[in-house]
């Protein structure tokens, strides 16, 4: 995966990680990388992802990475994922 996001799409590790406190901090890093489409709903994408997470990774490795993360960013994961309407 780190060969692809390195040679396929563009990614670069200069400046990782970074040192995200708040809520808002880190859903406006997530708002720049889709600001092509400013009606997405920034925390429901956050929220997905962390579910996807959560279905392909065993729940005691879920759980640290939980710890790992700052207060107001963990609180997103524990928040109940909205219904996504399609």
């Amino acid at each position: 995966m780190m060969v692809r996001g390195f040679y396929y799409e563009g990614w670069t590790p200069h400046g990782k990680p970074l040192k995200e406190r708040k809520k808002d901090e880190f859903l406006a890093h997530v708002r720049t990388a889709f600001r092509n489409d400013p009606e997405l709903d920034y925390e429901q994408v956050v929220l997905a992802v962390f579910e996807l997470l959560a279905s392909h990774v065993s729940d005691g490795e879920i759980e640290k990475v939980k710890r790992t993360l700052p207060r107001e960013i963990r609180s997103l994961w524990s928040e109940p994922m909205p219904a996504l309407s399609l």
